[in-house]
């Protein structure tokens, strides 16, 4: 899909050729992907062309083709923002930068921080942009869509003066988000509140965050040694990565310190056998760990183009293949986006978070300490009330927010 609107300035840009402003195509594509709602930004380099995309609800989508002379220029303009070499061409750099969005009467109207990721590659450099601008800044578990039992689960475990609450899911699930919301619930003028991320996608009022720079020495590890020296009651380590680094945050936890993290892993029930295959003692992770959280984001079905639709015999013999085909067994109808010029065509609009949420009881305590698989804490934790991902999709498919097809496509079981 190519993302084009009626007026569009990037296009009127291109089409000056020799006299194209490489400052003002980059701020207008800047600003057209901000438009689109777009949380990153491709710029890739090919043989004859420079292909652009934008992700969009978690998406990539086709947006311009630019001349392949002109992309030196445009990754020198964003090497110059970033603060980065210009005369470095053989080695990734990473950086950031802020664009501001000026009104008609040339007031600043918004800031967008950028992080940027530049890579030397066959055809030449090319650039990941991530826009994180404060559109969630505001948001609460309920915006990201956990159900009301989900959030009793973490609100109590939030209430805790130590123990451990993590969340899990691939890259680009949501998890950081997460954090951030559970950190901001958590802000208070009573409290210490000290993060070490790699790197700071949010600035957060009145918390301490700590950039990581393994170049000068400061790792997660050697970053969260520090941290306790400094007196902190909530500790957020952005992704515990290692094992050195999840033997120092199990002992932080264990001591007396709330601590947020996140872990690669499918699901919730997984986390639990990670900390061990990383060489935590049994008894540690089954003491500490408080919530564990599996996550994955779909797109939500725009609401200004939705429609109700029959359940065709075609999707029901594809739900008839998963484990919770039950749960639409009485439903006849689905809700779909048959595509708007607000969606861009695609039927969605946004994303929404599919979640579960396990609680580390004494049962599931007993089975870390014996070393259970994944699979058996997992049916521990689902005969004691949890919800599962895959059931917390097709619920939000009954009530209208997302289609059989987006959770068929992030959870592949």
């Amino acid at each position: 899909m190519i993302i084009k609107k009626k007026s569009d300035k990037v296009e009127e840009e291109l089409a000056r050729g020799a006299e194209i402003s490489i400052i003002a195509l980059f701020d207008q594509l800047i600003e057209k992907a901000y438009a689109s709602r777009a949380s990153d930004i491709h710029i890739d380099p090919l043989v004859k062309s420079v292909r652009v995309r934008f992700r969009i609800d978690g998406v990539l989508q086709d947006a311009y083709s630019f001349p392949k002379e002109i992309n030196n220029e445009i990754i020198s303009r964003i090497k110059i923002l970033s603060r980065l070499r210009t005369d470095e061409h053989q080695a990734t750099q990473d950086g950031r930068f802020r664009y501001v969005l000026y009104e008609e009467n040339n007031k600043p109207n918004k800031f967008i921080d950028f992080r940027v990721s530049i890579v030397p590659t066959y055809h030449g450099e090319n650039a990941v942009l991530r826009l994180l601008s404060d559109k969630n800044e505001q948001a609460t578990l309920e915006d990201l869509g956990f159900s009301e039992s989900d959030q009793k689960k973490i609100e109590e475990a939030m209430k805790k003066t130590n123990g451990m609450i993590l969340s899990t899911g691939p890259t680009g699930s949501g998890k950081t988000t997460t954090m951030y919301t559970l950190i901001k619930m958590l802000n208070s003028s009573d409290v210490s509140i000290i993060t070490i991320e790699d790197p700071i996608e949010y600035a957060v009022d009145d918390i301490e965050q700590i950039q990581v720079n393994s170049r000068f020495g400061l790792t997660f590890a050697n970053g969260l040694r520090s941290i306790l020296r400094q007196d902190p009651n909530i500790i957020m380590v952005g992704e515990i990565r290692d094992k050195e680094t999840a033997s120092i945050a199990v002992n932080t936890a264990l001591t007396g310190h709330l601590l947020l993290s996140t872990l690669h892993t499918n699901d919730a029930a997984t986390t639990l056998p990670r900390l061990l295959d990383m060489g935590i003692e049994e008894y540690l992770v089954a003491s500490t760990v408080s919530v564990a959280i599996g996550q994955r984001l779909v797109r939500k079905i725009c609401k200004d183009c939705k429609e109700k639709i029959p359940m065709t015999h075609a999707m029901k013999e594809a739900l008839a293949q998963t484990p919770y085909a039950s749960l639409l067994v009485n439903s006849d109808f689905v809700h779909k986006g048959k595509g708007c010029d607000a969606c861009d065509g695609s039927g969605y609009r946004g994303r929404i978070c599919i979640n579960e949420v396990l609680v580390a009881d004494s049962e599931i305590r007993e089975a870390i300490l014996r070393r259970a698989s994944a699979n058996e804490i997992k049916k521990i934790a689902v005969k004691n009330g949890m919800t599962t991902m895959f059931e917390d999709g097709f619920q939000k498919v009954i009530k209208g927010l997302t289609t059989v097809e987006e959770v068929l496509r992030v959870i592949h079981e």
